[in-house]
């Protein structure tokens, strides 16, 4: 759609370097693989990937980085959730009702892993005619802003079809460029003031029960708040909670009986953030699976009070 599809080059680092038209730094997929080799990655391949379009492409500095996910939600989705401090996610849907069962889906899924869902974009809205210039509703009317309203979420816009896009993108220009004064291109830019707007608006929200940092002080682990003050938390009593599968049954949410043989030094080797939402700790152990939520770490917070507190 940018007119390069051809295989990126890298740096004296093996580093991707991102190809650049019109102002836009971007990368695919599809350019690391001939054109007659289809891709077929199963999901820990296509997380890994995504991982690396994170860490292994040199990007530069950027205003804003867009990924474009597949439908639905599974694994890529969760990988990046985990892998970047995300500004927000933003939630395409069609005229179609079937549309809101998904649309709601992708609302849960980044909720838990505390990813602001920035609004939603109705595509396919209306037919623009290339010729006379009319719009015109081909599907229901109001889809994506019933979805939006119903969600309590902002409606960004919505995109009408029109052959000029693909036309476009089929040139390697976009089609704000080539064709500006199109229904399209108008709805895209004042997608994209509103988008830029809402992730203005996200940064500067509170973040109640947000983690701003992690650090191990001493014999602790020291967690900074948004909202609040600090707390900290012994190796042990956070080795007793860790919450991975291995220490607590996913079906029935008990933790398992296990008997723990820490050694003297006992303490985390590393604090790895993950998203916004939680923090993975790798013990000196050998234990490391576990990732520990801000939600969790706050929950665990407030027990300690409770039992220290004197009874009123």
């Amino acid at each position: 759609m940018l007119g390069m599809d051809d295989r990126p080059d890298t740096d004296e680092h093996r580093r991707l370097l991102p190809h650049e038209a019109h102002g836009v730094r971007f990368i695919s997929m599809g350019m690391l693989s001939s054109k007659e080799t289809p891709v077929i990655w199963r999901g820990p391949m296509a997380s890994r990937l995504v991982q690396q379009f994170f860490s292994g492409v040199v990007w530069g500095e950027l205003d804003y980085l867009l990924v474009d996910l597949p439908p639905g939600t599974g694994d890529v989705q969760l990988t990046i959730a985990q892998t970047a401090a995300l500004a927000g996610a933003v939630i395409v849907t069609t005229p179609q009702a079937v549309a809101r069962t998904i649309a709601e889906k992708g609302l849960r899924m980044f909720q838990p892993v505390r990813v602001p869902v920035l609004g939603v974009i109705e595509n396919m809205s209306s037919f623009a005619c290339p010729h006379c210039g009319e719009t015109t509703n081909i599907f229901s009317t109001g889809g994506g802003e019933e979805v939006a309203q119903d969600l309590g979420l902002p409606f960004l816009g919505g995109v009408p079809l029109d052959p000029r896009v693909v036309v476009a993108g089929d040139a390697g220009t976009p089609t704000v460029v080539r064709d500006p004064g199109t229904p399209a291109a108008v709805a895209f830019r004042e997608i994209a003031r509103k988008v830029a707007l809402e992730v203005a608006r996200s940064n500067q929200a509170e973040r109640g029960g947000v983690a701003e940092s992690v650090r191990v002080e001493g014999n602790a682990v020291v967690v900074r708040w948004h909202d609040g003050p600090e707390d900290r938390f012994g190796f042990e009593h956070l080795r007793n909670h860790c919450p991975c599968a291995t220490c607590v049954d996913e079906w029935s949410g008990k933790r398992r009986s296990l008997t723990l043989l820490l050694p003297t030094n006992f303490a985390p080797k590393k604090l790895v953030p993950v998203g916004n939402y939680g923090v993975q700790i790798h013990w000196n152990d050998g234990h490391e699976t576990g990732i520990y939520s801000h939600h969790l770490l706050r929950r665990l917070a407030r027990q300690r009070e409770e039992v220290t507190s004197p009874a009123g």
